[in-house]
């Protein structure tokens, strides 16, 4: 069983596969720093859509997510767009806790572990 990274950087890889799964990295919205958590949430979910494909899956295979909230005020805006991009019936175990975040630009990160088939 070998072990691939994806994207490597100096600190960390944007996501790892390793027996049959890939697990990303904490995701912030380098698209939309400082913009509402509507907004964060969107291009968090873009750049997990081409993680998983650069890994060689997809949303319904996701297994587990766990998203952090610089506040839960937030809760039903991330709810929102979550709830338009989970694939139905694949939903994946879930946590959703409130953090503070690296920068405060950042006010939703989320992190996805996904079976590869």
């Amino acid at each position: 069983m070998s072990l691939k990274r994806i994207q490597v950087g100096d600190r960390m890889s944007q996501a790892v596969i390793f027996n049959g799964t890939v697990t990303t990295a904490g995701q912030v919205a380098l698209g939309a720093p400082g913009e509402p958590a509507k907004e964060q949430t969107e291009n968090i979910l873009a750049t997990i859509d081409k993680l998983l494909a650069e890994a060689g899956t997809d949303k319904s295979k996701a297994m587990s997510a766990t998203i952090w909230l610089s506040n839960m005020d937030d809760f039903a805006a991330m709810n929102e767009v979550w709830d338009a991009w989970v694939s139905p019936g694949n939903t994946p175990t879930r946590a959703c806790v409130e953090s503070k975040l690296a920068a405060p630009q950042f006010i939703v990160e989320i992190a996805i572990v996904a079976a590869i088939e």
